[in-house]
């Protein structure tokens, strides 16, 4: 048996009520390459606020070889541990720093790996925004690392001499540093097949670079092949323009050059991991 046709007439409903209920509503505007950016940067915060865990590196790495090296090896290396925390700081700064950029790939392969990004993509919104508001959040810990190791560094001993303004500039330059190889490690993250593929290979990469640089020790000390692959390291030249700026001995030319390798690592891995992002299956 069939119903009878649903008209206006019908009894119980209004005039117009049907043609207002069928009519498409007006559609939201759609959020701005900031909006998402914002939202997307909340998001990678939120999972830090779930799993405080994930903080452990940020807060414990930089304690650790701050507190380790300063009074393990400031003895032998500088002649006390108070001489030596002023050479060594800057350096365990950058240190904690770089190895907490890699999470850039960690969270878009983990995104992959659980098919999140196959949403997102299919979302009408800016298509960059997991990116770059990823790259934000780990802005917010680089700057919490910085931060723990210098007020460590202030309570055992190392005093800038390039006072506030100095300090606040390199971390500044460190922040521009670790932004530029954030995009490599999100090139890998959707280049590998798991998250721990990129933690490893983040590794292998960045330790022979920190160790095998400025950090710990004065390169002049070293043999003179190694020596010459510290002097072109660029952790090299970043820890020597952090160190300078800290005690207000850093040069233009040097603050120019670690600009200038951070823009030149963005323009390369930049558009190749959007590439990448928006070919992915």
């Amino acid at each position: 048996m069939s119903s009878p046709p649903l008209t206006t007439d019908h009894p119980g409903l209004a005039s117009g009520s049907i043609s207002a209920a069928i009519s498409a509503p007006a559609r939201p505007r759609r959020p701005g390459a900031l909006a998402v950016s914002l939202v997307f940067a909340d998001r990678a915060l939120l999972k830090i606020k779930h799993v405080p865990e994930q903080m452990a590196d940020a807060i414990m790495i930089p304690i650790m070889f701050t507190v380790m090296f300063t009074y393990l090896f400031g003895g032998a290396l500088a002649g006390s541990p108070s001489d030596y925390v002023q050479f060594l700081l800057p350096g365990t700064m950058v240190f904690a720093v770089l190895l907490i950029t890699v999470y850039a790939g960690v969270n878009i392969n983990t995104d992959i790996s659980k098919g999140v990004l196959d949403r997102f993509r299919s979302m009408p919104i800016w298509r960059p925004g997991l990116i770059v508001g990823g790259l934000v959040s780990d802005a917010a810990r680089n700057v919490l690392a910085a931060t723990l190791v210098i007020g460590l560094g202030l309570v055992i001993g190392f005093r800038p001499d390039g006072g506030p303004a100095g300090v606040a500039a390199a971390v500044g330059v460190l922040l521009v540093f670790a932004f530029g190889l954030s995009w490599v490690w999100a090139t890998l993250g959707l280049l590998l097949r798991t998250p721990a593929s990129v933690t490893m290979i983040s590794f292998l990469v960045q330790f022979p670079l920190t160790f095998a640089s400025n950090v710990f020790v004065d390169p002049a000390t070293m043999p003179g092949w190694l020596r010459a692959f510290v002097e072109v390291n660029p952790v090299s030249l970043l820890v020597d323009t952090v160190r300078g700026l800290m005690h207000g001995t850093a040069t233009t030319a040097q603050v120019g050059g670690v600009l200038l390798v951070s823009l030149a690592v963005v323009a390369v891995f930049g558009p190749l991991t959007m590439r990448l992002y928006r070919n992915r299956t």
